[in-house]
């Protein structure tokens, strides 16, 4: 089965290895082991199922959350050369009706579907026919109420789970904490022993947090930075939205707004503009973005502070997902800080713990004055190999000086500790700062020793600094109420035997310039041409609207980046690259090729080899003609249907319909198969009388009239035979 992923993973994908855990993840999902995958953003999650199902005898369903995921899924699976299909409610009657013909015929080898269609009766009264080896729940992180984005339709996936026990399922997610990760586990009744988590750590992603002072100047900076390159903007309101994308339009910036109160045309336009490369910036709300898998976004800007780091985390992730470097911006204010406790207000008793603890969470991280990986990670549950990162503002920026906190440390642990270690940073504050606030004085707390020797610092300050002890562990907040406890040094401090050093600052986000980021390493993006890189942009985007489909579809920017660093000038150079498969060779090659070959012969420039890690085949005779070629020749020569599955890595029923194709355009078929085991002498000689009776082009009246007895796999072979025996001619049947 390794072989088999490793053979898919070049053939169809054209790479060349497997990123971290999936093969690990893989093998599991095809030892029928159910599987929780938590993989950073770009770390290849999808190729976690579309691997196994094609090695899977029966059907994968995959459950998406977002229409638009499912159809860049699909997109880019048929291009591929894999038989994917989606049903959702956009659908028209005829696709609809043309994808479950795929299913029940065997022929898709991936379904796509919403946990709402999927819940249909007759969605599950459809798949019940079928034979589902693999339920894979991706965005699986909605199924838990501790989740940023809960859904409870995702819920009632444990429901399908129990129709269809024989099939494995994997859950896969990019943003879990630990708690969400139990909660997924405990629904699904997974065994914490299947659980593959990646790093959290986009190496690639530069992260920076600068005041909100001239925004309008920072998102110009990053824009100027990255010309003819796409980039994200991420507003809290609407009318933030609009009022953005207008002051960008003004300025000559190619930008669309996005948000739910645009029309559902009117939002699915700017997505489709923006995917399709036909506009460089998109201003947008967090509804824009899920259902994105543009891997050549070079930035993402917060123009107003997440409301969570699951969230900034998520967001950024669109950033940088083909491995290049990117840039993460926040612009923070704390402005936006009370703008998001007062909608947090609005929420209730349960509802406002939560967000109030994300809140802190994310606070702690925008003021972190270290790494900002350390907290970020951390955050995840993940521990961090070094403090200094070098792909960070904090680790790039001159330090601050640290000044010693201990006396403010021990005034903040002290009224923690007198109050009963159940309060907050609120009111922990206000006893500090001697508030005459309802709340202080019914509880006494005027009274206390600590009340009002903080009247020194702003409640800002005492936040910041809170935050800063929660870090250095004199601090234990209580996930469920936000209430501190005394850590474990906590006392140390108190009896002057440890010193606690930190900043004091009013505002401590600086306002300072991040040099810029090292030289990118050869290892990570060649020198490359940048005029053929252009040309080649060029010619993919043509393709692409040709097409109908995204330019990444057809290529991602890394692929263009190698073909232009590399010069290939034949195929088995082109095979080598990047991203280039059999299938998108087959297709796409020959146009690249005589735009690379015609650019190298005008500079006088030569083929150069490509390192591998390991000796990759060249690619065999066949990628020159039409797979179904090549397919009905080996086949002819000798070779079973096994051996041919074996060799082009594909199933029976894509065997066969290959067969039938090359038939079809006028070659004879060999006459050494084998009739199905399972049918009787009898049921063969029905079947072939029905043939003649009703031809062969559609197998469905033959499948009535034996009432379902055959399956169509079956009948696909019967027919192929009766066609060999028969020494027939296709006679214009050109539609397998």
């Amino acid at each position: 089965m390794t072989e088999r992923a490793h053979a898919i993973l070049k053939n169809v994908f054209g790479y060349d290895t497997f990123r971290p855990l999936q093969a690990e993840v893989i093998g599991n999902v095809l030892a029928k082991k159910d599987t929780l995958v938590i993989m950073p953003t770009g770390g290849g999650k999808s190729l976690c199922y579309q691997i196994p199902s094609m090695i899977f005898s029966g059907l994968t369903v995959v459950i998406s959350p977002l229409i638009a995921l499912m159809k860049d899924q699909v997109d880019q699976m048929q291009r591929a050369g894999v038989d994917a299909v989606m049903l959702n409610s956009a659908l028209q009657t005829r696709d609809y009706r043309h994808n479950i013909g795929r299913i029940r015929s065997g022929k898709a080898r991936l379904l796509y579907v919403a946990p709402e269609t999927l819940m249909m009766q007759r969605t599950v009264d459809l798949l019940s026919d079928m034979t589902v080896d693999c339920l894979a729940i991706d965005e699986a992180h909605c199924i838990s109420e501790w989740g940023h984005d809960f859904r409870p339709e995702y819920r009632q996936l444990v429901q399908i789970r129990e129709k269809f026990p024989t099939a494995v399922c994997t859950a896969l997610t990019a943003t879990a904490t630990p708690r969400v990760r139990q909660d997924i586990q405990t629904t699904l009744g997974f065994k914490h022993t299947d659980t593959y988590i990646g790093s959290f750590d986009r190496k690639n992603l530069f992260l920076q947090i600068v005041p909100k002072i001239n925004p309008m100047v920072r998102i110009q900076r990053m824009i100027q930075k990255y010309p003819d390159q796409a980039g994200i903007i991420y507003c809290a309101t609407r009318r933030q939205v609009d009022e953005l994308a207008r002051s960008l339009q003004d300025e000559g910036i190619s930008a669309l707004p996005y948000h739910a109160g645009l029309s559902d045309e009117k939002r699915r336009s700017h997505q489709e503009r923006f995917i399709r490369d036909d506009t460089r910036i998109i201003v947008a709300t967090i509804a824009f973005g899920m259902g994105i898998d543009k891997p050549d976004v070079r930035f993402v800007i917060h123009y107003d502070m997440p409301k969570n780091i699951e969230s900034y985390y998520q967001e950024i992730g669109r950033a940088g997902r083909d491995g290049l470097p990117a840039d993460c911006l926040l612009l923070f204010g704390y402005a936006d800080v009370y703008k998001i406790k007062h909608f947090i207000q609005q929420k209730t008793t349960a509802e406002r713990r939560i967000a109030n603890i994300h809140l802190n969470a994310f606070l702690r991280f925008a003021e972190w004055q270290g790494c900002r990986r350390v907290p970020l990670l951390q955050y995840f549950g993940e521990a961090t190999e070094t403090d200094h990162c070098d792909r960070c503002d904090n680790c790039r920026g001159n330090k601050r000086e640290r000044i010693d906190l201990t006396i403010f440390a021990q005034k903040f642990l002290s009224c923690v500790y007198r109050t009963g270690e159940r309060f907050g940073a609120a009111h922990i504050i206000n006893v500090l700062r001697g508030s005459k606030g309802q709340r202080v004085i019914q509880l006494n707390h005027h009274q206390l020793s600590t009340y009002g020797i903080g009247r020194d610092l702003s409640t800002r300050q005492w936040q910041t600094l809170s935050r800063q002890f929660l870090h250095q562990d004199l601090l234990i907040e209580d996930m469920d109420y936000g209430g501190f406890r005394l850590g474990p040094t906590a006392w140390e401090v108190l009896k002057s035997k440890k010193k606690v050093w930190g900043w004091m600052d009013d505002n401590p986000v600086e306002d300072r310039e991040t040099p810029r980021p090292t030289p990118r390493k050869k290892a990570e993006i060649p020198d490359f041409d940048r005029d053929l890189f252009r040309l080649l942009k060029d010619k993919r985007k043509k393709i692409a609207d040709q097409d109908n489909v995204p330019p990444y579809v057809i290529f991602a920017d890394k692929t263009l980046m190698e073909m232009a660093a590399y010069f290939p000038q034949t195929e088995a150079g082109l095979y080598q690259i990047h991203g280039v498969g059999e299938t998108k060779l087959a297709t796409y090659g020959p146009a690249f090729l005589d735009m690379i070959r015609a650019y190298c012969r005008k500079q006088g420039i030569s083929e150069k080899q490509k390192p591998t890690l390991k000796p990759v085949r060249k690619p065999a005779r066949r990628i020159k003609k039409k797979r179904h070629e090549t397919i009905g020749e080996t086949f002819n020569a000798g070779r079973t249907l096994v051996e041919l599955m074996e060799m082009f890595v594909v199933k029976r029923q894509t065997v066969l319909e290959h067969l039938y194709r090359y038939w079809c355009e006028g070659n004879p078929l060999d006459n050494h198969l084998d009739i199905p085991p399972k049918l009787t002498r009898q049921q063969t000689g029905r079947v072939f009388l029905l043939f003649e009776k009703h031809g062969i082009r559609r197998l469905k009246p033959v499948h009535d009239a034996m009432a379902g007895a055959i399956d169509y796999t079956s009948l696909a072979v019967l027919r192929l035979i009766f066609i060999a025996q028969n020494d027939l001619m296709a006679n214009g049947e050109t539609d397998p």
